[in-house]
């Protein structure tokens, strides 16, 4: 018995030790990724060092009349992989120098609106930082890319035009190892878009990478990656310099889409991939947009130097060029420009999906087809572009065209064609017409049938939201006698402070029907236009299948094979699926619920039009033709619910100027001497200065045009405006989205409040001020009359004597 305890003792002991050298070596084996201690930290709190300007810039904004934009700080986070000596060519980049240039050169964006031309008046502060990444987590994105590459065929060099092999990376497959790496220089461990992480700060993060092409060779097996995490790398020779482009190009393509070097994740971030490439596509014989051999920097151009050229020169071109990039993401990216500004205050907003067809051979709204529409997903997305409290419901349903005998002669009518001039093989001009619907001819009349058919669908899905939606109304009855229930069912309670003081209204002419839909929701209608038997390339304008405006979608689906469109992506053309009407309907709905314009799209004040960049056109995104997603990027979300707030802020301060520049011309027309001259002053004081020390220093013995009520009033409301904006700014620096909409609410309703107010206060005093006012009342009868009367006859009688008694006959 002792001799067997014995055995099983040392037994155990020899099982621990095994044990113990295995988790040794585990814990010793090389590891990307790993927290150790004094690695970078990230650090948020910029916003302590621009509080004072933006302060100053929102009171000088608001008391001088001073066209100065809202600042709100925007912190851009520049990740460098493979810059620090490990990477391809071995080159090494100063992050200080990179952040300096960034600083100087683009310290502000101030985006606009596509849909008007005009700049926001929201402008961007930007907070640049820049990181390294180490050599672990480079050989790690290494690792994972040289494990995605695909064979495809042979490419062309564009420096030598000698052919080379060519790989192809599908992005969803590396976005993960990317996601880790965000997720490792962040310190953000859960890689969910959960409710609460939307209002904690979140950074923005561009990834330029720098990958040695050698090294992830994917037809050299015999390199092991895991040995170089922590291991020495040898410098390159003279001759390794000449061979660092690996003799193959590879490129990314983003779910199926057009191929590129940069690509927009899921996440929060951006990937601009230096090594890879060169990659060209845009539009056929249109030079707008087109991203070419030239478009992105390479180090290939800075090593191999021309003559007369210096190393010191080509890296500060090469710096300048990385910068450059960064801006232009930014641009088209990270705070892009707004496709619709609405100041959306609904609590409710009902989406219905209406599918005309004129035929009877399917259904997209049927599921198991690959052509049918998931509505569940469409309203998972366009939730998360919405802000928490607001109810968005998503109904669909199947119309026969031919009932509705004015929808089917509005399509008929938006049929149109245009000729196409293109280049064949054999080097000629060919002329042929491509026929599409005119979105504009189709929205005018299908916005009039949308409440009738969206209460229809809203009916049959679930009655008890019918009478939340629409309320059913008499036309009979005037709206100027309807009962206050009505009223205040249909009508925000500023719009009740006008009538109240008799402001005149104009007359609202009456839409057809007898649905109204209630205060409180917001109705954007999504008409898919499911046709057979149509011309085979039929799509809407400018080759979409998709068209927009700032309160319906339309979209276009038949069951057509691919339509070849005027775009390339390198040697081949990109094609339209017609019947994919999934992606264009959250294209759509993106540009109308969460004003997202296309990455590729950016108003120029200079053209007096949107311009077109392909640059940022692949990734996740539904937009354009190089895109091939139905989902939207968390980075897009977040714009989407930046636009919502910035439209609120916007409204507001233009309100705020329409006020200020009501009182300053009230000022302008009264203030004045006796004899009608405007009032004189110091020769170097303005009309506004005198005006200012008028009411505000009060210095002065000029006449009064209104009371001091309203300036004291006004002064205090702009006093509490000013904390307002510099909070919100504050908010939206630290992503507390959430909070910053309440803040705009807030901001909205005492703006139109205070701008009803001083237009009552105005009417007022210019009535008091005039110099006569002309009555009419009705004639009062009285006992005067009589007397008059009385006298006036008796006057007549004695005139008729005398005459009658001097006649000389007499």
């Amino acid at each position: 018995m002792v001799v067997k305890t014995s055995n099983s003792s040392s037994f155990l002991y020899v099982f621990v030790f095994a044990l113990s050298i295995l988790l040794t070596q585990s814990e010793s084996a090389p590891q990307a990724f790993r927290r150790d201690p004094g690695h970078p930290q990230w650090h948020h709190g910029a916003f302590h060092d621009v509080r004072d300007s933006v302060r100053s810039d929102v009171r000088r904004m608001l008391h001088s009349r001073a066209e100065v934009p809202f600042q709100v700080p925007l912190e851009v986070n520049v990740v460098l992989i493979g810059f620090d000596g490990d990477g391809g060519y071995r080159y090494s980049l100063d992050l200080h120098q990179l952040e300096a240039l960034l600083k100087t050169s683009f310290p502000t964006h101030r985006p606009s609106c596509l849909e008007t031309g005009e700049p926001l008046d929201i402008e961007h502060h930007l907070v640049y930082n820049a990181f390294a990444a180490g050599q672990p987590e480079l050989i790690a994105l290494e690792k994972a890319l040289k494990e995605a590459m695909v064979p495809a065929g042979a490419a062309r060099e564009t420096e030598f035009g000698r052919e080379v092999p060519a790989f192809e990376v599908d992005a969803t497959a590396v976005e993960p190892v990317f996601q880790k790496l965000y997720s490792y220089i962040f310190d953000i461990d859960n890689e969910g878009y959960s409710a609460t992480e939307m209002d904690k700060p979140v950074p923005i993060a561009i990834f330029i990478v720098n990958f040695d092409k050698v090294r992830m060779d994917p037809r050299n097996k015999e390199i092991d990656l895991d040995s170089l995490m922590y291991g020495q790398l040898a410098k390159l020779t003279e001759e390794d310099m000449k061979k660092q482009e690996g003799d193959y190009i590879y490129r990314y393509r983003y779910n199926g889409g057009g191929a590129s070097q940069v690509w927009l994740a899921s996440g929060r971030f951006v990937v601009i991939d230096l090594s890879a490439g060169p990659c060209t596509y845009g539009k056929i014989e249109t030079e707008e947009g087109t991203v070419s051999s030239k478009t992105l920097p390479r180090l290939r151009n800075l090593m191999n130097l021309g003559p007369g050229a210096t190393h010191h020169s080509s890296h500060y071109n090469f710096l300048g060029q990385l910068a450059s990039l960064v801006s232009t993401t930014v641009e088209h990216v990270i705070a892009p420009d707004v496709r619709f500004e609405t100041v959306d205050l609904t609590s409710r907003l009902l989406i219905p999906i209406i599918v005309l067809q004129n035929h009877n051979r399917y259904n997209i709204m049927e599921k198991g087809h690959n052509y049918s529409l998931n509505i569940e997903a469409i309203e998972a997305e366009v939730k998360k572009m919405v802000h928490d409290g607001q109810e968005v419901v998503i109904v669909g349903g199947v119309h026969s065209l031919h009932r509705h005998e004015k929808l089917a002669i509005a399509v008929s009518k938006a049929t149109r064609g245009h000729s196409l001039q293109e280049t064949k093989k054999d080097g000629r001009f060919h002329v042929h017409t491509r026929t599409y619907l005119d979105g504009a001819l189709l929205k005018e009349e299908m916005e009039r049938s949308a409440d009738v058919l969206a209460a229809g669908l809203l009916e049959v899905a679930d009655p008890s939201l019918s009478s939340k939606f629409f309320l059913r109304q008499n036309w009979n009855d005037d709206s100027e006698g309807s009962t206050d229930s009505f009223f205040l069912k249909h009508k925000p309670l500023w719009a009740t402070y006008d009538s109240k003081h008799g402001k005149k209204r104009r007359k609202k002419v009456k839409k057809q029907g007898d649905l109204l839909p209630t205060y409180g929701t917001r109705v954007v209608p999504v008409f898919v236009l499911s046709m057979a038997d149509v011309d085979p390339h039929l799509m809407m304008e400018d080759e979409n299948l998709v068209w927009t405006s700032n309160d319906v979608v339309i979209v276009l689906e038949h069951q057509n094979e691919k339509i070849p469109l005027s775009y390339v992506s390198e040697t081949e053309r990109r094609h339209a699926l017609p019947s994919q009407a999934q992606r264009h309907i959250l294209a759509g709905l993106a540009s109308v619920v969460g004003g997202l314009s296309a990455p590729y799209e950016k108003a120029s004040h200079i053209h007096e039009r949107p311009v077109v960049n392909w640059l940022w056109a692949t990734g996740c995104h539904p937009f354009g033709p190089f895109s091939n997603t139905s989902r939207i990027s968390q980075m897009l979300y977040d714009v989407a619910l930046r636009n919502t707030i910035y439209a609120r802020v916007d409204s507001s301060l233009r309100k705020i100027r329409e006020t200020s520049e009501a009182i300053q011309a009230f000022a302008a027309e009264y203030l004045k001497t006796p004899l009608g001259e405007p009032v004189k002053g110091k020769k170097e004081k303005t009309t506004t200065e005198l005006w200012l020390e008028k009411f505000y220093k009060k210095t002065t013995n000029l006449p009064e045009p209104f009371p001091h009520e309203l300036v004291d009033r006004l002064e205090k409301y702009l006093d509490g405006l000013e904390e307002h904006l510099v909070d919100m700014s504050s908010l939206l620096y630290d992503h507390r989205l959430q909070e910053a909409l309440l803040n705009s609410s807030d901001v909205v309703q005492s703006t139109m409040f205070t701008q009803q107010y001083v237009d009552h206060v105005l009417v007022t005093e210019r009535e008091k001020m005039r110099c006569c006012v002309i009555e009419f009342k009705y004639p009062v009868q009285s006992s005067q009359a009589y007397i008059y009367g009385g006298i006036l006859v008796a006057g007549f009688i004695v005139y008729f004597v005398v005459i009658f008694f001097s006649n000389p006959v007499r």
